[in-house]
């Protein structure tokens, strides 16, 4: 199987010749079709630096990143925008709703700026706030929803375009215990039904035992990996929990 995601030898240095950082280190990773894989590691490991890097929000130093076919690490101007639009959902941990908007004209917003048929655009929001459980608050704005419900907006929002991938930047860190699981049960049910590949950053192991595959990185490197495989998510937790254990906590 072709890999959705694929990153080769990529190095990200920050500052100039006199303080410089290096922040990732050779590090190579591949990303299978409808895989959900979580990225944990301590403060300063990396981890948020490879999803900028994957994003295109920040640029490697050397080495290349694929998504598909596309090298992206060679994106400039309007082939950047393109992809960044096209090709790409993004979850933020502050959720980025448009304040002036309703929860259906921010997840409609997508397709409408791809000026896709008003049908079609009426279709696929009911479908996917059906699939996420949000149909009740489309015609809310964000302040009258609840954080869990905003959170769900954004990622109704991000899978709208049905884009290669889905970057979701610790997308429970503002919400409560109840919220986070509602957000993570449906994360899951994408990934199993609609085969959703998705790349999540986190600090959390209770999160991050929902995913298929968790990669550990440290000092900018993968420091180790674990696959969910027949697990039930209870034991997959306490595996994570003993890597975590032995890369310091957090």
């Amino acid at each position: 199987m072709e890999p959705i995601l694929r990153i080769e030898n990529i190095d990200k240095y920050y500052g100039n010749k006199s303080n410089l950082t290096k922040a990732l280190s050779h590090l190579s990773l591949n990303v299978d079709k409808g895989e959900f894989v979580a990225i944990m590691g301590a403060s300063g490991s990396g981890k948020t630096t490879l999803l900028n890097c994957v994003s295109t929000i920040d640029r490697v130093t050397a080495g290349h990143i694929y998504v598909g076919q596309t090298d992206i690490t060679r994106l400039k101007g309007n082939h950047l925008n393109r992809f960044r639009r096209e090709e790409l959902g993004f979850i933020f941990q502050d959720f980025n709703l448009l304040d002036t908007l309703t929860a259906y004209e921010n997840i409609a917003l997508a397709l409408s700026i791809q000026k896709t048929n008003v049908k079609e655009i009426e279709k696929r929001v009911h479908d996917i706030a059906k699939t996420l459980n949000i149909s009740d608050v489309l015609a809310k704005f964000p302040y009258q929803m609840s954080g869990g419900q905003k959170q769900r907006v954004a990622s109704a929002r991000a899978l709208i375009t049905n884009p290669k991938l889905i970057l979701a930047d610790e997308p429970t860190g503002a919400l409560d215990s109840h919220s986070s699981q509602m957000l993570l049960a449906s994360l899951k049910k994408l990934n199993e039904q609609l085969q959703t590949t998705i790349l999540m950053v986190t600090h959390d192991a209770f999160s991050a035992s929902y995913a298929t595959r968790v990669i550990f990185i440290k000092d900018g490197q993968i420091f180790n990996e674990l696959r969910r495989g027949n697990q039930d998510r209870k034991q997959f937790f306490d595996h994570i929990i003993d890597v975590v254990t032995l890369l310091g906590g957090e």
